[in-house]
């Protein structure tokens, strides 16, 4: 099986009486139903309904495990501090950790699913241990999250200018709407209530291959999105479906930069482009 070793990971431990209930109480994950065996996506937002911060959540015996990337991790580690308050929480920061990816059917012993790949039906497994066995790349990676439709901040949007249903949050289990409140939970529940989510991670395929990661896509000289990770003629990009429905209808052309593309939603979704403007929903 492919093994791939991340050199950009830091953990951060949550453990204490009270480390649940603070957990549940302010991030996007449903702690209560996170089961051993499983690294779920999650994160934590601003009070406007943005990702703060962004993370794979899991359980480590008594204690929580947040894998998130080292230039995020001191400032989430300060933010779950200020929010502590006097809870029996113990908060502890590694940082680089070790972190194996494993792609395959087999799965290894001691390791997480990664639930976000879940949908998509690809195995990717996560051992947070070093091995001297790896022979992937990050680009490997990067196609499987191309074709699964998995967004990762820095790479696809920027921290603070996204909501989680962008990055298909709501539908891959990183976002609760049955547990209690926590922060920013207001605003996505409207948006969910509303059915107003316009923008959402589609998977770019190009007629050659695609320009960086930050390239605009456009219709007709008018922005709709821009991409995010790229490998060859294959990308990811985050886009107002409505617009890239309505131009699909007219027959417009999509392009990054100057190259034509086609855009599809990823297929576990179950999401389809509006023909107009006004289809939209979440």
């Amino acid at each position: 099986m492919p093994k791939l070793c991340l050199d950009d990971r830091a953990v951060i431990s949550v453990s204490g009486q009270d480390a649940e209930a603070l957990l549940q109480g302010l991030i996007t994950t449903d702690i209560g139903a996170l089961a051993e065996g499983e690294a779920s996506p999650g994160a934590l937002l601003t009070p406007q309904g943005k990702i703060f911060f962004e993370f794979l959540i899991s359980r480590d015996g008594d204690k929580f495990r947040l894998e998130t990337t080292s230039d995020q991790a001191e400032a989430l580690l300060k933010r779950l501090t200020m929010y502590k308050l006097r809870s029996a929480v113990e908060l502890s920061l590694t940082s680089p950790a070790p972190v194996t990816v494993v792609f395959g059917d087999a799965r290894p012993s001691g390791s997480y699913r990664d639930h976000r790949f879940e949908k998509a039906d690809t195995p990717v497994f996560r051992l947070y241990a070093e091995t001297a066995e790896a022979d992937a790349t990050v680009a490997d990676l990067d196609g499987l999250r191309i074709a699964a439709g998995v967004a990762v901040a820095g790479r696809d949007y920027a921290l603070q200018d996204a909501f989680p249903h962008d990055v298909l949050m709501d539908l891959n289990g990183g976002l609760s709407f049955r547990k209690g409140c926590y922060v920013g939970q207001e605003v996505i529940s409207r948006m969910q209530h509303r059915g107003s989510a316009r923008r959402r991670v589609v998977i770019v395929a190009g007629e050659m291959a695609l320009p960086p990661t930050g390239t605009i896509l456009s219709v007709s000289g008018r922005a709709i999105g821009a991409l995010g990770t790229v490998r060859d003629k294959a990308g990811l990009a985050i886009v107002r479906i409505d617009k890239a429905g309505e131009a699909m209808a007219k027959g417009e052309a999509i392009l990054a930069g100057d190259v034509p593309v086609m855009l599809t939603l990823p297929g576990w979704t179950g999401l389809v482009f509006p023909a107009d403007a006004g289809e939209a929903s979440a």
